[in-house]
């Protein structure tokens, strides 16, 4: 498959997609101060291995129940929602431990693991991503492509885009906590709250 203009147009706006504010951000921000970069790396890592699923299932046709069925909606919007509702409150109520549990609390404590799971459970679990794949990849990808393989391709530069912004953004937000420590408690509880509104947000979206 060779690097024509679709893929190139794709890889600018899937760039621009990257860097705007919205639950991965967040759930990396929150990651960050509470468990450490390394944590974040992990958990950047995991909503990137979201996105072959999307890529698979709007290509198979999976996604079309989602934007056909307001059952399948519904149920998957709000268990998405309902995760990122619990991740923030988790980082709100971490965030008001005292100061020697905090101490331990901010430390990169976090297996890998459970990091790319937290965040490839956060992508996954989005219906707005799913439906953004339905709707999005399919104008570059020609007739005469494969569609599986097209996707894929398209999924991977999205993800590569990601790797490579997240952790940055992850190691702006561990030198802000660094240097307004003081500040670090209420850096993560905005996350936190982010995320409650995010999840929130998610709860009301309509198809």
């Amino acid at each position: 498959m060779t690097l024509d203009g679709s893929i190139l147009a794709f890889t600018g706006i899937a760039a621009l997609l990257t860097i705007l504010p919205g639950a991965d951000m967040a759930l990396v921000a929150k990651v960050t101060l509470l468990d450490g970069r390394r944590a974040a790396f992990f958990t950047s890592l995991g909503i990137c291995a979201g996105l072959p699923v999307h890529a698979t299932a709007s290509a198979l046709g999976l996604s079309l129940i989602l934007a056909t069925s307001a059952e399948a909606f519904t149920v998957v919007k709000f268990a998405g929602a309902a995760y990122l509702t619990y991740l923030g409150i988790r980082t709100i109520r971490d965030s008001l431990r005292p100061a020697v549990d905090l101490r331990v609390a901010a430390a990169p404590v976090r297996g890998g693991a459970a990091a790319f799971a937290q965040g490839w459970l956060s992508n996954v679990l989005n219906p707005k991503v799913a439906l953004f794949y339905l709707t999005f990849l399919p104008q570059f990808i020609s007739p005469g492509d494969n569609v599986l393989a097209k996707s894929l391709l398209l999924a991977g530069i999205h993800a590569v885009l990601g790797l490579i912004w997240l952790p940055l953004y992850a190691y702006a937000i561990d030198r802000i906590g660094l240097v307004v420590r003081g500040a670090r408690r209420w850096l993560e509880r905005l996350s936190g709250a982010a995320l409650i509104a995010l999840g929130v947000r998610l709860a009301f979206e309509r198809r």
